[in-house]
């Protein structure tokens, strides 16, 4: 246990040591208070103004995801040709113009213009994205990959807990238009700490001699040919269908299946959150005896329990175990995801992979998403989470054939 222990603090030692690692977990920081900032106070102004319509709140969901869906591939496909850390800064402060277009235009203009913020950002996310994954496998040495990715990963975690309060707490107390301000002012703060990133290496620039439309085409033709892309496509694909659902309905498993006010929503929030902490340490012990794909069954396994636990309970302590228990696995998902990328993938084909794979979720993901508000209007809530349910085993099912012909994990991890 002492060498363990003694392999991990050098482990962490070094992670924190790169100057890379360092400056996009910052940047990541002000990028989740931004988001989640965004993300309720423009929820809780929607259901405001128009008196919890499923509909519009089912389209705050849709502003967000579709340009994932819109605009991955090609985001991920400039992520190869473009200088990353110019791409990354130049995204976040053209989300903050966007932000502040919005805010000025709430003074003069129709509430409806809050969308606008949404769509820019997510639309924007999609170039910067793929931009921090190709510095993280240009400048991040193997061996730290895996623990830094993990590290990403708890970032996302602990906003889980406190981005709910944080953008309640902010909407609630202040009001949208200093909500939309600290939405401005994070996108500005994540620009300025990536100024620290190393200089871009301008072969970025030298070395494209194929046009972008070719270069798309090499994208599709890769993932085609490895088997095991196109089963992880169709895991994921799976996955949108189910995750997208239920996404909008998160407020309404508060003010109809438990019949309390639509703020303790930010509590199963929390309760998610505060799994996927404790999983991820989880997850990290585990990862190096476990392949991907197991990892990747068992999260999709979890959830589905804690899709038909939500929907069937009444109760909120048993809503709450049944989020905890749902975050407690989410970890084996994203590592899962992320290793088998990381191995099926050359470094050229980075951005186009994750171009590609991310539309599939995320394309299954807005189908369900949009037609959420219109099938609750017909069916029961419960209903919609068990069908959830039934998605992500699905997912299980379609990754069956990668599960017998994994290598040892941990000879794998070594190659990363």
């Amino acid at each position: 246990m002492s060498e363990v222990a003694s392999e991990q603090k050098l482990g962490m030692g070094a992670l924190f040591q790169n100057q890379v690692i360092r400056t996009i977990l910052l940047s990541v920081l002000f990028l989740q208070i931004g988001i989640w900032v965004r993300n309720y106070s423009i929820l809780l102004y929607v259901i405001e103004k128009t008196n919890e319509n499923p509909v519009a709140v089912s389209m705050i969901s849709v502003a967000e995801f579709a340009p994932i869906f819109l605009f991955s591939f090609i985001g991920g496909t400039f992520a190869d040709r473009w200088r990353p850390k110019r791409t990354m800064i130049w995204c976040d402060l053209l989300s903050a113009v966007s932000v502040f277009v919005v805010l000025i235009t709430l003074f003069f203009g129709s509430w409806k213009v809050i969308f606008f913020a949404t769509l820019v950002s997510s639309i924007l996310s999609q170039f910067s994205q793929p931009a921090g994954m190709k510095l993280f496998k240009l400048h991040v040495p193997a061996e730290l990959v895996q623990m830094g990715m993990s590290m990403y990963q708890t970032v996302f975690a602990l906003f889980m807990i406190l981005g709910p309060v944080l953008g309640t707490f902010v909407y609630e107390q202040f009001g949208i238009m200093a909500a939309v301000a600290v939405m401005g002012v994070a996108f500005v703060c994540s620009a300025a700490v990536l100024l620290m990133l190393p200089a871009d290496q301008i072969t970025f620039e030298e070395k494209r001699e194929t046009s972008l439309m070719e270069e798309m085409k090499d994208g599709f033709r890769y993932v085609l040919n490895s088997k095991h892309l196109t089963l992880l496509g169709g895991t994921f694909m799976a996955a949108g269908l189910a995750i997208g659902l239920t996404q909008p309905l998160g407020v309404f498993l508060i003010t109809e299946r438990l019949d309390l006010p639509k703020e303790n929503l930010q509590w199963l929030m929390a309760a998610f959150g505060i799994g996927m902490i404790l999983g991820g340490g989880i997850t990290v012990g585990i990862s190096r005896k476990v392949s991907p794909q197991i990892l990747l069954a068992i999260g999709l396994t979890a959830s589905a329990i804690g899709f038909i636990g939500m929907g069937m309970s009444t109760a909120f302590w048993l809503t709450l175990t049944a989020q905890f228990f749902s975050g407690l696995f989410m970890p084996c998902i994203h590592i899962g995801i992320n290793t088998m990328i990381l191995q099926n993938t050359e470094e050229a084909f980075i951005g186009r992979v994750n171009g590609i794979l991310n539309p599939v979720f995320m394309g299954a993901m807005i189908i369900t998403m949009s037609a959420s508000g219109w099938i609750k209007s017909h069916l029961s809530i419960v209903y919609m989470y068990e069908a959830s349910a039934v998605l992500l085993l699905v997912g299980i099912v379609v990754l069956l054939p990668l599960m017998k012909k994994e290598a040892p994990a941990a000879q794998l991890k070594g190659e990363i």
